[in-house]
């Protein structure tokens, strides 16, 4: 097993690097990590395996730390003193997915925050890419009285997809009960972990943050179910792709706001009444008058995928540019999303993706490209 502190020459590894590599896992270079692009059964196989039955993923990566005050007000304030999702009025286990910003509106990260049970102490992850910029950042903004923690000791893996509930209940019966975005502490195998009902990939599922001691034991246990796969960085991106999720520093960055990200949702009616969040002129601007540009789902004609950069025209006319784009195994085409001029959003609207120099017709299509299956509740 191996630590997360170590690294090799300048990539850093997570407790599962020695278990990827006895899985036959192809190793790249992620967000500073040596992490696994695919397995030896490739990237389609894997991303139709996690639609139909379940894939885990480690996530290790990912940035954990607890924000731990005298109470939950306090520590709810300090969280919302820079970002614009209502953290106050989270009920203990509950989830919030909301966004650092800056003080142009424009998006410093995407995170998760718990309100665990404890009163006073909150569970943040963030983007495995930022997270020393947001510790840092999160931690010289924090009043008297709030203390972060980062866990630099604990693993992060998601298991996902329709069958991942009835797998993980052989281990974790209590989490059969749980609904879309809410955590609990429980024991897992003999494990003391915090397992969140959420995910990234459109799929039910969870993601389980443990001890990184422990993490290879319980994967492989997790893994030898029939129904679990091992899957890459790459069906973990064509998963969120055809989920209509952002990926951070492609789809979503410092440049854009929650407004033209379609991200609208993410900020609470009350914060929208009192105004007191970064950038919150411009966005409240946004709201009201509308944000110059969209970020939109685009669907190609033919088979050739439109990358990260492809330009996008409308009647001669640039008009945006593609920020995600590859190929669906779930849709059985290419998709993309990008960002296009406010009045070439509208579903539908025809539009011209250069591709190798090509114009190719697509058109502005909803998002997800797929069906979400979180699981709400009876």
């Amino acid at each position: 097993m191996s630590d997360p502190a170590v690294t090799t020459d300048i990539l850093k590894i997570t407790p599962l690097h020695a278990l990827h590599i006895e899985l036959g896992a192809k190793m790249v270079p992620f967000a500073g990590y040596d992490m696994p692009v695919q397995y030896p059964d490739g990237v389609l196989a894997e991303h139709l395996h996690t639609r139909d039955a379940a894939g885990l993923f480690d996530v290790s990566h990912m940035g954990q730390a607890f924000l731990t005050a005298r109470d939950h007000e306090t520590a709810a304030r300090a969280v919302e003193a820079l970002t614009p999702g209502d953290i106050l009025g989270l009920a203990p286990g509950a989830i919030r997915y909301t966004l650092l910003l800056n003080d142009k509106g424009g998006i410093r990260d995407d995170l998760m925050v718990t309100r665990t049970q404890t009163d006073g102490k909150l569970f943040l992850i963030v983007n495995a890419a930022c997270k020393d910029a947001d510790f840092a950042h999160i931690a010289a903004n924090l009043p008297s009285g709030v203390v972060l923690e980062r866990l630099e000791d604990r693993a992060l893996i998601a298991l996902q997809g329709p069958k991942a509930a009835e797998v993980f209940a052989r281990f974790a019966p209590q989490a059969a009960s749980q609904t879309f975005m809410t955590a609990r502490d429980m024991d897992v195998a003999g494990v003391p972990c915090m397992v969140s009902r959420s995910g990234y990939t459109g799929e039910d599922g969870y993601e389980i943050s443990m001890p990184a001691k422990d993490a290879a034991a319980l994967t492989k246990k997790l893994l030898a179910e029939p129904e679990v796969k091992p899957i890459g960085l790459g069906a973990r991106d064509s998963l969120r792709l055809e989920a209509g999720l952002c990926l951070y520093g492609h789809d979503i960055d410092e440049t854009t706001t929650p407004i033209e990200a379609a991200l609208g949702w993410a900020i609470g009616k009350r914060r929208r009444t009192e105004a007191n969040f970064p950038g919150a002129k411009i966005i409240l601007d946004q709201i009201a008058a509308g944000a110059p540009r969209k970020r939109v789902g685009l669907l190609p004609e033919g088979k050739a995928p439109a990358r990260e950069g492809t330009e996008i025209y409308a009647d001669g006319k640039k008009i945006g540019v593609v920020t995600s784009g590859g190929y669906g195994p779930s849709v059985g085409g290419p998709i993309a999303m990008g960002y296009v001029d406010a009045d070439a959003a509208k579903s539908g609207t025809a539009v011209e993706l250069m591709v190798r120099g090509k114009g190719r017709a697509a058109h502005v299509a909803a998002m997800p490209f797929v069906e979400k299956r979180f699981y709400r509740g009876n």
